[in-house]
Order: C-alpha cells, then sequence, then structure tokens
C-alpha cells in the first residue's frame, strides 16, 4: 500500500492535533501502510500463569493503602455514549438504580475516600456530563476533567482521511483508550496531579461498577515498587473473543487483543484454559514513573497498533469501508518498565455492554455497598447472571423499560434468555437456567418462578 501522509497530515493540522499524538499516528499509519503484520502470533508467546492473586494479599495491604490515600487519584474512562442501547448521551449517566445513575455512585465513592475525581471525556460526553455534576450538587469531591483526543478514519480504498459530507463528524474517531497517556500530557492533567501530590493513579471504566479503589490492591501496588499494574480475573467461555495476558519469550508480560490475533489461530485465542486470563481494563500506574518514562522518550507511550475494519458511519453497513487506528492503555504492560498483573475476583469486572448486563446489574444479584460499590452478592461467588435479552424487542432503553414492568429476581439466576415479542411483569423470580420464548404477537410473562423453558404465546 502506498502512504499518502501529506493529506493525513493537511487534516490533523487544519484540526489543530497536538504533535505528540500526530506523531503517534503516524507510526501508526505508516504501519497500516507498509503491510506489515500487527498480528501476535502464538509461536512469539507463552501463556502468562504465575501472577499474584489478590484475595491472598496479607490484611496489612489495606493499612498500608490507607495510609496513603492522599497520594491517589481515580481516574475514570468516561469517553462512551450509550448509542447502542438508544442513548444520546454517555453511558455514564444510565440510571443503574433508582435515580441513582454510574456517575452518581461514582461522585460518591471518590467523595467517601476524599480522593480527587479525574474523568477522560469524549468531545461528545464532556459537556453533558459537566452538566450532569453541576445538576447533582451535593458531593463534595474534587472534579478534574479532560479530553481525550480525535484523529481521522482511513478510508480503505484509499488510504487517504476518509470523507463523509452526510455528516463530517463521521470522519473522525477516537484512538482508542490507549490515547489516555499523551491526554494526560497534553490537557495538563499529569503535571497537575504531580503537583497536586497524586502519585498513584486508578483507572476503570465508568460502566464498570465492580471496580473500585481498592485499599488492599493499592497497598500491595505501593510496595511492590511497580511502575503499573493490570487487574486480570480468570477468563470464562463468555471471556473468550476478549484481550488476553500472555509473555513473551523474554518473560515480558503484554496483552493481546482480538484485533491482534490473526484468522488461522483463533482457536488458540479463545483457549481458556491456555490463556487464563483477561484484561479487566483496572489499571493501577505510578505517576511519577509515567513521567520520567515520558521524559526519557519524547514524551509518548508508543503502544501496539490495533487495526479495527469498520464502515464510516457504524450504522451503515454500505457506507465507505474505513481503518480506525487505535491503541489499547492496558498494552502499555508491555511498553512501561517494571510492570506486573494481579489476578482479581470477578466481582471487580462488571461492564454494562447491552441492555441485558443493565437488568443484571439492576437486579437483586448485586447489592450496594457501604463504600457505594454494586457489587456481586457474596452467594454469587463471583459469577454474574447472563442475561441475553432478544435484540428485536429489548436492545434499547426505551423499549426495555417499557417491556419490564420491574427487575426481575435473578439472585438465583445463572441465565436468562428471552426471545419473541413479550412483556415481562412485576414479582418474576428467576432460578437456575430459563428461557422465556414467545413470538411475534405480543404476549405477557406472569409473576411467578421460572426455570427451564417456558413458552408464552
Amino acid at each position: 500500500m502506498s502512504s499518502n501522509w501529506p493529506a493525513v497530515q493537511a487534516v490533523l493540522d487544519q484540526a489543530e492535533v497536538p504533535e505528540i499524538v500526530k506523531g503517534l499516528f503516524r507510526q501508526h499509519y505508516e504501519k497500516l501502510c507498509s503491510g506489515t503484520e500487527s498480528f501476535i502470533r502464538e509461536a512469539d508467546i507463552q501463556p502468562a500463569s504465575d501472577v499474584t492473586d489478590a484475595e491472598t494479599l496479607p490484611p496489612a495491604m489495606q493499612e498500608t493503602g490507607r495510609a496513603k490515600l492522599d497520594s491517589v487519584a481515580v481516574l475514570k474512562l468516561n469517553g462512551g455514549l450509550g448509542t447502542s442501547m438508544g442513548l444520546e448521551g454517555p453511558k455514564s449517566l444510565l440510571s443503574v438504580r433508582g435515580e441513582d445513575s454510574f456517575l452518581s455512585f461514582i461522585l460518591r465513592q471518590a467523595e467517601l475516600l476524599s480522593v480527587p475525581l479525574v474523568l477522560m471525556n469524549s468531545f461528545s460526553t464532556a459537556t453533558q456530563t459537566d452538566e450532569a455534576i453541576s445538576a447533582m450538587g451535593d458531593v463534595d469531591v474534587e472534579v478534574i476533567s479532560f479530553l481525550q483526543h480525535q484523529v481521522p478514519k482511513i478510508d480503505a480504498t484509499t488510504l487517504e482521511p476518509a470523507v463523509w459530507p452526510a455528516d463530517p463528524s463521521m470522519q473522525w474517531c477516537p484512538p482508542g483508550h490507549g490515547d489516555i497517556y499523551a491526554a494526560l500530557v497534553t490537557s495538563g492533567t499529569l503535571e497537575r496531579l504531580l503537583q497536586d501530590g497524586r502519585r498513584y493513579l486508578f483507572v476503570s471504566n465508568a460502566d464498570n461498577l465492580g471496580a473500585t479503589l481498592d485499599l488492599s490492591i493499592l497497598g500491595h501496588f505501593i510496595e511492590s515498587g511497580k511502575s503499573f499494574l493490570m487487574e486480570v480475573a480468570d477468563r470464562t467461555p463468555a471471556d473468550r473473543k476478549g484481550g488476553h495476558l500472555a509473555r513473551r519469550a523474554d518473560g515480558q508480560l503484554l496483552l493481546r487483543e482480538k484485533a491482534q490475533c490473526h484468522g488461522d489461530e483463533e482457536a488458540q485465542f479463545q483457549d481458556i484454559t491456555t490463556h487464563r486470563y483477561f484484561n479487566t481494563n483496572n489499571l493501577w500506574i505510578d505517576l511519577v514513573a509515567l513521567s520520567e518514562f515520558l521524559d526519557s522518550n519524547d514524551g509518548v507511550v508508543s503502544l501496539p497498533t490495533i487495526t479495527n475494519r469498520k464502515t464510516v458511519d457504524p450504522k451503515d453497513a454500505s457506507s465507505t469501508a474505513v481503518y480506525q487506528l487505535e491503541t489499547a492503555m492496558g498494552a502499555a504492560i508491555e511498553v512501561l518498565p517494571n510492570t506486573d498483573a494481579i489476578r482479581v475476583p470477578r466481582s471487580r469486572f462488571a461492564p454494562v455492554k447491552t441492555t441485558g448486563d443493565l437488568i443484571a446489574v439492576r437486579s437483586d444479584a448485586y447489592e450496594v455497598r457501604e463504600d457505594f460499590s454494586v457489587g456481586l452478592i457474596a452467594s454469587r461467588n463471583g459469577v454474574p447472571p447472563h442475561v441475553a435479552l432478544d435484540d428485536r424487542y429489548f436492545k434499547k432503553i426505551g423499549d426495555l423499560d417499557q417491556r419490564f414492568e420491574d427487575t426481575p429476581s435473578l439472585s438465583d439466576c445463572e441465565t436468562l434468555k428471552v426471545s419473541g415479542n413479550l412483556k415481562l411483569s412485576a414479582g418474576i423470580t428467576i432460578r437456575g437456567t430459563a428461557s422465556l420464548v414467545g413470538g411475534e404477537a405480543p404476549a405477557t410473562v406472569p409473576a411467578g418462578t421460572y426455570e427451564g423453558d417456558q413458552t408464552f404465546a
């Protein structure tokens, strides 16, 4: 493929993209044009099997963490929109329990520990998030916000910046959450945190309410002297397609994402008995070590390229084919010095990607704890209920709220599958594995306890 960098640079210049970001994007773009394989081959890695287990940390680690709270900040990735669920605004404003949203829980968590809350917003979420925080008014916590960058989508045929006159905003995309390192620098947030004495940064997704600032893990991170710590959890069949932890031949830990797996090796990638751990996207970063690394590396953390093949309008499969060049923040485990991973219980990984996930988190399988975390009840032993809802009728939040009179009891549910044109009454309890099946004609699932296959005409 032939590089057309001058055309790409012109677009970046016109948008006043910072030089650091332009330099990083050029690396990814030139790699795309060169045809250099961006896959991580099975022959070049080894399974990771010897990571510390957070559930075996000594009690003293909790006190070590508590003693250092004045050196800590919490960062939430808040750039996501809930468009896949029919929302027009930030997913973090979605109601989780009553009137409480992801954001309100996150603010209360930070307030309880008296640590600053840092939000990495996108251009699509910043204004509404700021307005929501102002409207709350009763939360006493320092909030620091900064924006992730934007980069052009690349036309898959011409390798020039994609053009879409129907909606020019579609021509741009975020460069993945690996942009966090450059955005911390260009926004001045890294310098601000260090000046305020905040050395340790806990990072997680805003839609993962299981990811709270754990004092024991904080204490372990501080005592370890590591620059970077990734929380990983045991892979289950539901996690086969997600990125996994591995080691290079020299023993260095790395993260391999699905887009970095060659099609011929998909079976090995999905083998959860071989590659046992997945990245929860909960990270701990020593900001002093990060700053020192940046000073020695021209201000950048150069991460592996992830090439995603999309259409310029994600809602229109017939629109122009494009490449989105992204990076994953967890890939810094291979780039930064002195990094490590720690196994955590799956309860620290409860993201909401679908309306089924939302029903699960809203149910009695989860509880709101004294620290304002939302976690699985103890009797579930860290295993969440799996809720699969028919996209034809339940994909959007508006449909969900109309079709569920109330959230069913899922405390004893393993799997719930709902298909067909159904409305679920209040007072429903699901036990074990249940499948509620309807047809195209509207039907109602009455109150009651359900297990196994049930058909409603």
